[in-house]
């Protein structure tokens, strides 16, 4: 027989006590302890009230057995490794206004092979529908549901038989197994668990939205992450219309790989070459601009690295950056005043990404050093020369990875000549493209000035 007892979850990180507590003592966070009544079955040790789970051997199980679901869009597809594994469960998590809820939703309006299912227990089926018309497009095959009951969920799905469902939002949906309220820990968790359950058994693959917290980390248990199987951030600059779907987590495909989408009055556009639109409004002989190749996952990407020095007119000199690690920027400046003489320590230093990117890959470490070389001269770079390459304390440059990817897009663009480092190996031999090869910054800066 099922019995309830009653435990109290932190909100904030998902322990659990037998009694109200002021303070967590797990993330010291206060007041952040909430109620829930659990139901519980007695059992006997050893024992189980679940069927047995059926068991079979590896080597009678092929991977061309279970083929992937393509989506009609391309970056999505690219995303999540090449289309959705049937009875996957995908998180997708991103800010407020972002454009989660465009994405899922423009997407599942352009399936017209199967019926498909978007829950929203935000919105009400007009609301939804709405949002759909601004999208300029409709199809009979999608189906709107505003429900925030995960067994009603179910019984939709089981009626409808979709080939994908959509709900958003995890934290606005509830089980009868649990009688606390929405959003809370134990019904983010059990939630998700149920329609995890449902998608493994129904073979039907389920897209979950989640909310962030004001720390940017996905609101909930930490559990729910490693529960489902890809976990995607849709993020971006609200003062840009660019927008990155990015992959964190993929049971099924390569991890940290990028689709990039526009937002426009009627949704979110795809951007299937994002080099074009980040090097559009390139400017030619002004000084302190120079193109970085850049990898996202195992995707090339070249970004314009902008640089601005000046002298400065404070005690203390500036170091601002925007889309990149201003420790980086400060070691950066710190082998061109030690190795290169660069006298950096009386100038305001500004180095910008531009369009909004974020930079995390060290190989662009040469196109910001040579970019403000560039300022600091005042010496505009040739507009068809780009940079790969890794800095070390030393001053050497380091040879980066994926090279043959980074060299085939830059042919691609029209570019003609590449600046790599000479500790490269298995350099690859291009037509169109001269090479140039140094071992040290200091080479880079005498090829600057000439």
């Amino acid at each position: 027989m099922a019995k309830t007892k009653t435990q109290y979850v932190c909100q904030n990180c998902g322990a659990v006590s037998v009694k109200w507590q002021g303070k967590c003592n797990v993330c010291g966070e206060w007041n952040t302890f909430a109620e829930e009544i659990v139901s519980t079955v007695n059992a006997q040790p050893g024992t189980s009230s679940k069927p047995l789970a059926g068991v079979e051997k590896l080597d009678n199980f092929k991977v061309e057995d279970v083929p992937r679901i393509i989506l009609p869009e391309s970056e999505f597809n690219r995303v999540v490794g090449g289309g959705l594994v049937p009875g996957s469960v995908i998180l997708l998590a991103g800010e407020p206004g972002i454009g989660k809820s465009t994405l899922l939703l423009q997407l599942l309006l352009k399936i017209k092979d199967f019926n498909t299912l978007y829950v929203s227990g935000e919105e009400s089926i007009s609301q939804i529908k709405i949002r759909a018309s601004r999208l300029g497009t409709t199809n009979p095959h999608c189906y709107l549901s505003s429900e925030t009951i995960t067994e009603n969920i179910a019984q939709w799905v089981e009626k409808l038989n979709p080939g994908l469902v959509v709900v958003d939002s995890i934290q606005t949906m509830q089980t009868s197994v649990l009688d606390s309220a929405p959003g809370s820990i134990g019904q983010i968790r059990e939630s998700a668990a149920y329609l995890i359950r449902l998608a493994k058994n129904l073979n039907i693959p389920i897209i979950l939205v989640g909310h962030i917290t004001k720390e940017g980390f996905i609101a909930g248990p930490k559990v729910l992450e490693h529960m489902v199987d890809t976990v995607l951030y849709f993020e971006g600059d609200k003062n840009y219309d660019y927008r990155i779907l990015r992959t964190i987590k993929n049971r099924f495909g390569p991890v940290s790989d990028l689709g990039v989408y526009q937002m426009h009055s009627g949704g979110l556009a795809e951007i299937k070459n994002p080099s074009d639109i980040l090097l559009s409004h390139r400017e030619e002989d002004i000084s302190g601009v120079a193109i970085a190749s850049t990898m996202e996952g195992i995707r090339p990407l070249l970004v314009e690295i902008q640089a601005l020095v000046t002298p400065t007119y404070y005690g203390m000199p500036q170091r601002n950056t925007t889309g990149m690690d201003n420790k980086r920027l400060s070691m950066l400046l710190a082998v061109l005043q030690k190795r290169c003489g660069f006298k950096i320590s009386n100038y305001d230093v500004f180095v910008n990404a531009a369009g909004g990117m974020k930079l995390t890959d060290p190989a662009t470490d040469l196109a910001i050093i040579a970019a403000i070389a560039s300022s600091y001269l005042d010496l505009p770079l040739p507009p068809d020369i780009c940079f790969a390459g890794e800095t070390g304390l030393s001053g050497e440059i380091r040879p980066v990875k994926f090279l043959n990817n980074r060299i085939s897009d830059i042919e691609r663009l029209g570019f003609g000549k590449m600046v790599i480092s000479a500790f490269n190996q298995n350099i690859p031999v291009t037509r169109k493209l001269k090479l140039i090869k140094f071992k040290y910054v200091t080479e880079l800066i005498d090829y600057l000035k000439k």
